[in-house]
């Protein structure tokens, strides 16, 4: 079993690695956030079964390499380390795509079986990416593209879209819609559906969502998109 440990500490890192070969992992260290992404990126892919990232970094921090790791399609299993033990930061690091989170000072033993639960669990599978003709959508990276040129959307908008989405070919009545995107409990005017479509239809083309009459909307698979 392979683990980068990107740790600026160098006694803190030596001393996780000293740990870990005792436990028969193999460590590779890294000593600042560029070394760290350098290593997770160019070593062979699949080379690192789990990394430890500190976030207190020089030159990246550890949020940004975490960021950068997933916008890459590095999906290995990250355990963020660090001193900070806001619930605020442990938020943002879960919301950058770690996996896991452990503040200093530490158990090596919870520090061991945390990472033995994460290699367990394996690399998780890239979310899909949603197409539909020329427009794609990555659940993920919160990203829209028409062609290969980026389409910025509010939340509510990329919330529609990735609904329609997730159901090619089939007619989304402005009920399902609104309780999806908006929620059940939604009382204000439902023709709120109607508005958003417009909003999207001027990003991605008028072709891209079509109208069922009296039925509701649809994106269509194959569809040519313009704008």
């Amino acid at each position: 079993m392979r683990v980068l440990v990107v740790e600026d500490e160098r006694a803190v890192a030596e001393t996780i690695r000293d740990g870990l070969t005792a436990e028969g992992f193999t460590v590779d260290l890294a000593h600042h956030g560029v070394d760290g992404l350098w290593a997770a990126t160019e070593t062979p892919h699949g080379a690192y079964d789990v990394i430890v990232l500190d976030i207190m970094l020089p030159r990246l921090n550890g949020y940004e390499v975490c960021r950068q790791l997933r916008e890459r399609g590095v999906w290995t299993p990250i355990l963020m380390l660090t001193a900070k033990d806001g619930e605020y930061d442990q938020a943002d690091a879960l919301d950058l795509g770690a996996d896991d989170y452990l503040i200093k000072p530490f158990s090596f033993v919870v520090l061991v079986a945390r990472l033995r639960a994460l290699i367990r669990r394996g690399a998780p599978e890239r979310p899909a990416v949603l197409r539909s003709g020329e427009v794609t959508l990555d659940p993920a990276a919160r990203e829209v593209r028409l062609g290969v040129t980026p389409v910025a959307m509010t939340p509510r908008e990329f919330a529609m879209l990735e609904f329609l989405m997730r159901h090619p070919g089939q007619t989304m009545s402005r009920t399902a819609i609104l309780e999806n995107v908006w929620d059940a409990a939604f009382d204000g005017d439902p023709n709120i559906v109607d508005v958003y479509v417009g909003y999207l239809r001027k990003k991605i083309g008028r072709e891209a969502i079509e109208t069922v009459r009296g039925t509701g909307f649809r994106v269509i698979e194959h569809a040519r998109h313009g704008r």
